[in-house]
């Protein structure tokens, strides 16, 4: 069996594919394969313009960051590229 995403409305396990995009039967949502993706961690972290970041996405940290463990932050304005997100 396929492993097909859980559906972004009421999160059903029990969507199925037709044609070109998804559909659930508890709520009758359908979307597109291409238009929602899914990931493995419901967290979504957004940029300081509101921007959803993925990896390999490249930033500027915009004020200083401490880092643990380390002597000195990172300055403001520092660019950051192929960011990878964790928990």
């Amino acid at each position: 069996m396929e492993n097909l995403p859980p559906c972004p409305a009421c999160s059903s396990i029990y969507t199925y594919e037709m044609e070109d995009k998804f559909v659930c039967p508890e709520c009758s949502f359908e979307w597109k394969a291409e238009a929602i993706e899914v990931t493995d961690s419901g967290i979504e972290v957004k940029d300081a313009n509101g921007n959803i970041l993925v990896d390999g996405d490249s930033v500027v940290v915009i004020k200083n960051l401490p880092v643990k463990g380390a002597a000195h932050p990172i300055k403001a304005g520092t660019k950051v590229k192929n960011i990878r997100l964790t928990e």
